[in-house]
């Protein structure tokens, strides 16, 4: 990655399934000379994601729910509980979404507080429980899923402030720019760490 990262913003009031206020997103691609399998792999798994994940704060994720999606384990919708020594993000659950298949994979993920989940479970209205969803495309760059490079675009959005009349910082472009540079460092010097399969 070079510092080409692009940030757009969007005021959301009234939108179903989104929070209320000024909605940052941010999204770079980047290469890796490692096989797109491994990255899919390293990217969904809940014991790999304090490597790469600020958000997590290298607490443990632990798998909740896993709701397989086909006859390959890695598509699946699960629910990941964070497990943090910060006591603030000690209610936060990730919903996560992996698919692969022979041109690609995915890996998307949305934080959603206990309150909000435990809503839906109980058959409340899904509108309410807002999501921002953030994630990675994985793309082979080879011949097959098994060897050669992976591309990877990633995006990420965050809530900078709950009023959607609010005027957008410096401050909050610098955060989120530095969270993708610090995210995409981390999967750098983790899968470069990782011995060949």
């Amino acid at each position: 990655m070079g510092d080409n990262v692009r940030v757009m913003t969007r005021k959301s009031v009234d939108d179903p399934g989104r929070p209320p206020g000024i909605v940052l997103s941010a999204a770079t691609s980047f290469w890796l000379p490692v096989p797109p399998n491994r990255v899919f792999d390293f990217l969904r798994d809940e014991n790999s994601r304090n490597e790469w994940d600020i958000l997590s704060n290298g607490g443990v994720v632990q798998e909740m729910a896993h709701i397989t999606n086909g006859q390959d384990t890695g598509n699946c919708v699960s629910l990941l509980r964070v497990n943090s020594a910060n006591s603030s993000q000690s209610n936060m659950l990730i919903l996560q979404e992996s698919c692969r298949d022979t041109t690609g994979s995915f890996v998307v993920y949305a934080p959603m507080d206990i309150a909000a989940m435990n809503l839906v479970l109980n058959g409340g209205d899904p509108d309410y429980a807002a999501l921002l969803p953030s994630g990675f495309a994985i793309l082979p760059d080879g011949a097959t899923a098994h060897n050669g490079g992976s591309l990877l675009p990633v995006a990420f959005q965050i809530l900078v402030d709950s009023v959607p009349t609010a005027k957008l910082s410096l401050g909050s472009v610098a955060t989120v720019n530095n969270l993708i540079a610090c995210t995409v460092e981390r999967i750098k010097a983790s899968l470069s760490c990782e011995p060949a399969a």
